[in-house]
């Protein structure tokens, strides 16, 4: 669909400033880049963030973003998006408010190139920065000292997993649809749960219920069960009102929302040989704070038989999702078009 990338054969040219977008379910991130070579680290010239719900489609995003940054002429771009392309060009993304067509967005922003990357590959692109940008260390050693796989996960409008591998020559990257995966259930509240799911749903994924929108699901659940009222109405009520401890159901959520999610990695990190770390990059996680160290989460991370020594070397960190995935996004490119 696109032409590759290029620059002089002088190793002192700059790559070229362009266009690197992560777009999300609520928000779209996007920034202009820029590196000294190809296997430089990607320096961010200028950074925005816009509301999804506030624009018609993500051509208007991205053309704005270039007005506003000065560099109307871009000729590359990238974009971080969950779903899948398609042939005629378009993208299925059941997140996003509205349809991705790559070929017409390159048509409208008169691009060169535009490449689609999955939006958790393009934040692991980005693990050598996930140190700079933690926010709570959840359990495990500070760091680890082994040069193994490193999961990344984030729990947003949907739920994404990738796995950063290194290698003698580079890191690789596995994106994953992890979310996807059959959710099991530990406890007798979560079996409860569980069941009420199964009457609407062939096939309860992880994501139902590790996600934003699961996170509400689950209150709406929980307070039927509860014979309660579900008052609040979107994840971020939910989240507040459990911090704040206003209300019974929605902290009783978060904490049994902790300890699915902490099951849910141990399996991972078993599945995918995890040893350097895990990094929670979640929109709303870090808003979570200290009632992910008062939930059993660590506990269930740990709970997998005679696994549980091998769990314990691996360091479980929530970090901000921020200019990750724009930077992931952007190091995929020049990894990957640059010559």
């Amino acid at each position: 669909m696109s032409a590759s990338l290029s620059m002089p054969a002088s190793a002192q040219s700059r790559v070229q400033p362009f266009l690197s977008a992560d777009v999300g379910g609520t928000h779209v991130r996007v920034g202009l880049v820029s590196a000294r070579d190809a296997h430089d680290a990607p320096e961010l010239l200028d950074y925005r963030k816009y509301r999804c719900a506030d624009y018609p489609s993500l051509d208007e995003i991205l053309a704005e973003f270039l007005q506003q940054s000065g560099h109307p002429q871009v000729r590359h771009g990238i974009i971080a998006s969950a779903g899948y392309a398609l042939e005629d060009g378009s993208v299925i993304a059941s997140n996003l408010p509205w349809p991705l067509v790559m070929q017409q967005m390159q048509r409208r922003l008169s691009l060169q190139s535009l490449h689609l990357v999955n939006d958790f590959e393009a934040v692991a692109y980005a693990a050598p920065q996930m140190q700079a940008n933690e926010v709570l260390h959840v359990c495990g050693p500070k760091q680890s000292n082994r040069a193994g796989p490193a999961l990344i996960l984030g729990p947003g409008t949907g739920l994404g997993a990738a796995v950063w591998i290194p290698t003698q020559s580079g890191e690789v990257v596995l994106a994953t649809e992890a979310g996807q995966a059959a959710l099991s259930a530990t406890t007798e509240i979560e079996l409860a749960v569980l069941q009420e799911l199964r009457l609407l749903h062939d096939h309860v994924s992880v994501e139902r219920l590790i996600s934003g929108p699961g996170l509400l699901t689950l209150y709406r659940i929980l307070a039927r069960l509860r014979g309660a009222e579900a008052t609040l109405k979107t994840p971020a009520e939910v989240s507040a009102a459990a911090v704040a401890h206003t209300d019974p159901v929605a902290r009783e959520t978060v904490l049994v929302f902790a300890g699915l999610l902490g099951s849910v990695l141990g399996d991972m990190a078993l599945l995918y040989g995890v040893q350097q770390g895990i990094y929670l990059a979640g929109g709303f996680l870090p808003q979570l704070g200290d009632l992910l160290l008062e939930s059993s989460f660590a506990e269930r991370f740990l709970s997998k038989g005679n696994m549980r020594p091998a769990l314990e070397q691996i360091p479980v960190k929530v970090v901000e999702h921020g200019q990750l995935g724009v930077i992931g996004a952007a190091i995929w490119l020049m990894r990957n078009t640059l010559q």
